[in-house]
């Protein structure tokens, strides 16, 4: 397996999807509480990559053996059939990064305490579920709400909860704001996932994957993801307003005509190989922004 397969199996473009909300609760952890513990950062960081390498590849094992549509899908399209690789070393990857993500989990709880621990367990739990059991999380309708629930604010409250443990303060009102902050995140990121499943909505209904997509169809999944862009903006200015972030977030309201311009064609039409890279461009530019006047803010002028 050479390493372009390799950052296929692993779906290494998507990997700015978790290590945005990172660094945002890196930077939200540096803006509120001025606290910063590098050693169980670093360390946890290489345990969520570790775990996101494991549900890629997991879910691409999951698709590949309950494929319907073996003719084609398993054969042409999914990965490991396609490039006719070797099950006993996808299993020894899914053992390596699995088993490696929770001993270095686990290490992170004991340095910072054992909340990092339920909540690592909340995500691990997602992730095997999400493409694994006899009704994997992925072909049912909760796909879009799990993976911006579990990457876009758990990701970022464990940042945030390892780097300020001595202050953070468990209660509703800290989660509720908390959760404002990481809601653009969340948004986009289920955005990601809705976008993926309305270009696959023919193959998924083929290999008997009923996403949110079949309830609601085309139309109204259109309607919803460019209305989840919009509160994406949306958020960042009540959070501004609340006194939460920096004003100087306000300028990420400069790139709405940019995200209007990569918004067109995927709206025009729903082609996963042509138009659901304005989904991750989306994804991509705003998270970009964000975490970048996130450590602008920091700057004391």
């Amino acid at each position: 397996m050479n390493f372009k397969i390799f950052a296929e199996l692993i779906e290494l473009k998507a990997k700015t999807a978790s290590i945005f909300p990172f660094l945002l609760g890196l930077a939200y952890s540096l803006y509120h509480y001025q606290s910063v513990n590098l050693s169980a950062l670093a360390i946890y960081f290489v345990a969520m990559f570790m775990f996101n390498c494991f549900v890629d590849i997991w879910d691409n094992y999951n698709d590949y053996h309950k494929a319907v549509d073996t003719d084609d899908y398993q054969k042409n399209t999914n990965i490991i059939g396609r490039e006719n690789l070797s099950m006993g070393l996808i299993k020894s990857l899914l053992a390596f990064f699995f088993f490696g993500s929770l001993i270095l989990g686990i290490i992170v709880a004991l340095m910072t305490g054992w909340a990092v621990f339920w909540l690592g367990l909340l995500c691990y739990v997602v992730g095997v579920f999400y493409a694994g059991g006899p009704k994997p999380l992925s072909s049912l309708p909760l796909g879009e709400l799990l993976s911006g629930l579990t990457m876009g604010y758990v990701i970022f409250l464990i940042c945030l909860y390892i780097n300020s443990s001595q202050n953070f303060v468990w209660s509703f009102a800290n989660l509720a704001t908390t959760f404002l902050i990481a809601l653009p995140n969340t948004l986009l990121i289920a955005n990601l996932m809705l976008a993926n499943n309305t270009c696959d909505l023919e193959e998924d209904e083929a290999n008997h994957r009923y996403t949110i997509v079949h309830y609601i169809e085309k139309k109204a999944a259109l309607i919803w993801w460019t209305t989840a862009l919009i509160l994406a903006f949306v958020a960042i200015v009540v959070a501004v307003i609340l006194g939460l972030l920096s004003p100087i977030m306000l300028l990420i309201l400069l790139i709405a005509p940019l995200m209007i311009k990569f918004a067109k064609p995927y709206l025009q039409k729903q082609v996963k190989k042509e138009t659901f890279i304005s989904s991750v461009k989306i994804l991509m530019v705003f998270q970009l922004v964000q975490v970048l006047l996130f450590f602008v803010s920091l700057i004391k002028f």
